[in-house]
Formats: structure tokens, sequence, C-alpha cells
């Protein structure tokens, strides 16, 4: 009978024929080189010691003490001398931390993350400028809009055709006239912007005893609920795209915060107007809501299926980032019970 071999009876019989030799190895299977870390391996492209060394030495010569590493690779490069490439000139250096810049860098700290509460009405004030489009290219009026963060109540507005320190502090000084403002009470976060920053605006606050806060730079976050009513304000149905005058954009900006702060329904203070908010209204609003819901639970009890109907709840004190909470640490009693 002839022989087919290993290859053509794993074929016949269906079998793998790794798993034929794995299983009929004679011999223990060879022993595998234990694998090498990166940093260990040897390259061929790399210097060897010596070569690094010398490469050392050149860049450490007085001669070439205040010349960068790719001014030195060319230096050498024209006397006919080749050690390595300006990257692996950086490398070695970086190596060991001689890849710095000598000259004195100007170092500032990071900026403090504003966090501020408003539990109640002209506590904390947020204001902030935006522009809108005028009737030609390049033409804009200046909104100055001043928001209370816990009624998101406009407190304050007006319509320019530029933005000028003298205009916004004669607009804080205007309204916190008009809401009774006293020293102490109320602080007022705005961003870093020119208006916002300038001198006549600070020494304002000095006088009214007026806490001043300012948004980190280039972190819109830090100022939600102006550019939110801003939001609210350019999306609300009508909004021109251009104003042909600065009267017509005042008579527009004046219809809509009437209507903003007297008729809009506020998702963040349970769906009640800034004015009644504002104005110490919420509880009278909800209780009268309560009442509707009361009575339309008592006609049609079967429409509602898990539990009777409530209102929104009332607004609740509005935080401009609020800490992190930090994790408790166990006491000693714990961590022994713990082990």
């Amino acid at each position: 009978m002839p022989k087919i071999g290993a290859t053509g009876a794993c074929r016949a019989v269906g079998r793998s024929r790794a798993a034929h030799y794995r299983r009929h190895r004679k011999g223990p299977a060879p022993a595998r080189p234990a694998p090498v870390h990166q940093r260990d391996r040897r390259y061929p492209r790399a210097l060897d010691p010596a070569e690094r060394e010398r490469v050392l030495a050149v860049l450490h010569h007085p001669r070439f003490a205040d010349a960068s590493p790719a001014q030195v690779w060319a230096t050498l490069l024209d006397e006919g001398v080749y050690l390595c490439s300006q990257r692996t000139m950086y490398r070695l250096l970086a190596e060991r931390g001689e890849s710095g810049d000598r000259r004195a860098q100007a170092t500032h700290p990071p900026k403090v993350k504003p966090e501020l509460l408003a539990a109640g009405p002209n506590e904390v004030w947020t204001w902030d400028i935006t522009k809108l489009l005028g009737p030609r290219k390049w033409t804009y009026y200046y909104l100055y809009v001043i928001l209370d963060v816990y009624s998101r109540y406009v407190v304050g507005w007006t319509l320019a055709e530029k933005e000028s320190a003298a205009l916004a502090e004669n607009l804080i000084a205007e309204t916190c006239a008009k809401q009774g403002i006293r020293p102490g009470q109320l602080t007022v976060h705005a961003d870093r912007g020119s208006s916002m920053t300038s001198k006549p605006v600070a020494f304002l606050y000095a006088d009214l005893g007026v806490v001043q806060s300012h948004s980190r730079p280039r972190t819109s976050n830090d100022n939600p609920y102006s550019e939110a009513q801003f939001k609210t304000l350019k999306y609300r149905p009508g909004y021109p795209r251009t104003f042909d005058s600065i009267e017509t954009a005042r008579a527009w900006c004046r219809e809509f915060f009437d209507y903003y702060n007297n008729d809009h329904r506020h998702s963040g203070i349970g769906l009640l107007p800034p004015t009644t908010v504002h104005h110490g209204r919420a509880e009278a609003a909800r209780a009268a809501r309560a009442q509707v819901l009361t009575e339309a639970y008592a006609a049609r009890p079967e429409r509602f299926v898990r539990r009777p109907p409530v209102p929104p709840p009332l607004p609740k004190p509005a935080w401009i980032n609020p800490p992190v909470p930090v994790p408790a640490q166990p006491d000693a009693a714990t961590e022994r019970a713990v082990q």
C-alpha cells in the first residue's frame, strides 16, 4: 500500500496539519526568547555610547555654547563633518534636561473659577453685550443687558451705536438705583471685555458697595445666563436679520423685553415669568396652579394614572459654577474596621 504522507492523510480525514504535528511532537516545544522592552532593545540605527558622548561633547564645546542644534548641525556640515541628525541632537539634549529656553519666561497663575450663588433676587447679576446687525455691512448696534441670575429678570438694558465704558457705567448706576441696591448686597458678574474691566465701572462698583466678578479668559461657560438669554432673544420668532435704524432696534428690543419679563415661561424657574419670581409672587402663582390641577384631578381622576398632578417646583438657588463636592475621607476608626 503506498504511503500518502502526513499532508495527504490530514486532508483525507479533515484534520488540521498544525493540530497533527502539535499532538505528535516528539520533543518539547522550543523555548521562546524572553520579550525585551522597547527601551532596552538595540536598534541598528541608534548611536552607540561612544558616539553619543562625542555628539554631546561637541554640543557642550564653548564654540557652540550659544548656538542651537540646527546651527551646530549646519556649521559642522559646512566643515565636512556629519555626526547625527538635528532631531538626534535635540533628543540627546532633552534627555539631560538641556533643551529648555534659557530666557526668563513670564508665568501667570491660573485664573480662579468664579463660584457664585444666588439664593434670591438682586443677589447676583450678570451682564454682557451683544451685537445686532444694522442696515449696512459692518454696521452694528450694541445691546447691553443686565440679568438677575435667580429670577432671570432683565433688570436693565440699553442699546447704543458703540461699546463704551461710560454707557455701561451709567446703565449699572441707573439699574442699581431703580432696584434699590444696598452696599454689600449685590455681586455683578461679567466676562473680561474692555467695558467690563474698565476703571470707571470698577470705581462705580466700589462706590456702590457692589462686588465684581469676572469670567476666566476664553471660558464662555462662566457666564451661561447671559449667553442663554441672548440666544432666546435672537431665536425669537420674528427676530429680524437686520435692523433699518437704531430706533427700529430699540422698539423691537422694548417689545421683546416686555414679553420676556412678563410673559415668557422660563424653564429654569418652574415655568414662571421672570417678573413673578423677581417680585416674590412665585409661591402664590404655584398655589394657584396647584388649585387648578386639584380641581382637574377631582373632575377626571382616571386621566391621571400614576399620581395626582402637581405644578413644577419653586425656583431653586442658582449657581454659576457650583463647587465640586469633595469625597469624604474615612476616619481612623473606619479604616481600622475595614482592615
